[in-house]
């Protein structure tokens, strides 16, 4: 019997071990996008695979989003299983018309003759010292449209279980990686090509007196915040949301009606955030349980700051903890 295969990798590195994982299983499956091939993509996740499996099943593409998301579409409608590569999420929308108009709709509109098992991922967020374009988190545009999943993981091993599960789907998944925590973080995985469940919120640590929603690159500053709120006697129970579209309801009711607080904490700006759908759905669930209002941490209604600002827009261990006491004191 053969030992595991377990390494131990960052984030971008766990895409890259289940791309390979499910090409080596799949011969369907195909990667393309703007210097996915020859350089590996603009992150180096993609590096290796055209050595690998060739340039027919790994494709450079034209600087031309709109191109990448109908190519993927075509692709997945005959058969394939495309994962197509967006260089940034700011790049993501000269291609809306051909992922909201087309993918998400393609089952519904052919009554399920045909179905799109795609995947298009894109590096998001802020935190690399890049340009704006460079730095967006955009996800509530996506979760807002359906026959579309959104999935964010947090983790080099959600980002490994999470990809097979989005190849493997059925239907389009906007996969987004959040680029500040690519390497920031080394994770021993399994490479057993186990999936994890989408559409599941992963609760990361348990606790009673307040519920922390969160998802992405906010996971780390999260859970450094209830490292600290312990000194204070506050055990903070951690829900990494990891899909946020659809959304996993039930785990985040049944958590905050066990502590009867809850703080949502994301990186995107606040307005239409995802984090005001979280609300209003503790609010429609959960509202007798709650002993305090939901408060949210996240990003300013503005863009992205450049570099030397960008600290400035990014939630913070002290604004969760703040937050915290905020609705403790209530």
């Amino acid at each position: 019997m053969s030992a595991p295969d377990v390494r131990d990798v960052t984030l971008v590195e766990a895409v890259n071990l289940a791309l390979t994982w499910e090409m080596e299983h799949d011969e369907n499956v195909v990667v393309l996008g703007e210097d996915v091939a020859t350089n590996g993509g603009v992150f180096r996740a993609t590096v290796g695979l055209k050595d690998k499996f060739g340039f027919k099943r790994v494709m450079d593409t034209p600087l031309a989003e709109n191109l990448i998301a109908g190519t993927a579409i075509g692709m997945a409608t005959q058969g394939l299983k495309p994962v197509a590569e967006f260089q940034f999420m700011g790049f993501i929308y000269a291609a809306m018309e051909q992922i909201v108009s087309h993918a998400a709709r393609m089952r519904n509109r052919t009554r399920g003759r045909l179905h799109c098992p795609l995947v298009y991922r894109a590096p998001f967020g802020g935190g690399i010292h890049a340009p704006e374009h460079h730095s967006e988190s955009t996800e509530a545009l996506f979760a807002h449209i359906p026959g579309l999943r959104v999935v964010i993981p947090s983790s080099p091993s959600r980002a490994y279980g999470l990809l097979l599960a989005a190849i493997r789907n059925p239907d389009p998944v906007i996969f987004l990686e959040p680029k500040r925590i690519y390497r920031a973080v080394t994770q021993s995985v399994s490479n057993n090509g186990e999936a994890l469940p989408l559409d599941t919120c992963f609760t990361l640590r348990e606790g009673n007196d307040v519920t922390l929603i969160t998802w992405g690159a906010c996971v780390t500053e999260t859970l450094q915040a209830a490292d600290k709120l312990v000194e204070q006697g506050i055990t903070a129970e951690v829900i990494d949301v990891a899909t946020i579209s659809p959304l996993d309801r039930e785990t985040l009711l049944c958590s905050v009606a066990k502590t009867g607080r809850a703080v949502i904490v994301h990186e995107a700006c606040r307005n239409g955030g995802v984090g005001a759908e979280v609300a209003a759905s503790i609010a429609e669930g959960a509202f007798l349980d709650l002993q305090a209002p939901v408060v949210r941490v996240t990003g300013y209604d503005t863009i992205m700051p450049y570099y030397r600002n960008e600290q400035a827009y990014l939630p913070e261990v002290g604004d969760i903890v703040q937050a915290v006491e905020q609705v403790i004191a209530l």
